[in-house]
């Protein structure tokens, strides 16, 4: 077992929201895993949760879906994780609200995993639903890098890094 199961923690909250008062739709929600589970850079893997969790809540919450799942997938070269929800899309006048406590918004969910050295891509259409994709390179990703390439992210979060070398 991975010590830090990004897909059980993801599930545990999709279950959770599943279950609750944010399922008004009694939505179907699924987690699939591709590839092999491998451990994550501990602060990234808060940071890939934080977005996944926020695209969920998200999803439960607005979406009016009828199915929700999340997608997880290892591979050499990256780690992947996808949030898809079969509902009624993003309304193209909020995307980018910022505003409320504790919510990183389109805006700061591309800002955060740029910092982890990712990309992110938002695809929504009105009554098609809307997926939510993050991909961090492997580099970066895998708490079995070098360790000389470890110490970027805790820097880079903080806002102190000044030159990251490798």
């Amino acid at each position: 077992m991975v010590a830090n199961d990004l897909a059980r923690a993801i599930t545990t909250l999709g279950e959770e929201l599943a279950g609750g008062e944010t399922n008004p739709n009694a939505a179907e929600f699924h987690v699939e895993v591709e590839g092999t589970s491998r451990d994550l850079h501990p602060i990234l893997r808060d940071e890939v949760y934080r977005i996944a969790g926020e695209a969920l809540r998200n999803a439960f919450k607005h979406a009016q879906a009828k199915q929700i799942e999340v997608e997880i997938h290892y591979d050499d070269r990256q780690v992947r994780v996808r949030v898809r929800d079969n509902g009624k899309g993003i309304d193209a006048m909020r995307p980018n609200e910022d505003g409320r406590p504790g919510h990183y918004g389109l805006r700061g969910k591309s800002e955060r995993t740029k910092l982890m050295g990712g990309k992110l891509a938002v695809w929504s259409e009105l009554d098609s639903g809307t997926e939510v994709a993050l991909r961090i390179p492997a580099s970066r990703a895998y708490e079995t890098a070098p360790a000389r390439r470890r110490s970027w992210l805790p820097e880079k979060l903080s806002g102190n890094d000044t030159d990251i070398r490798s």
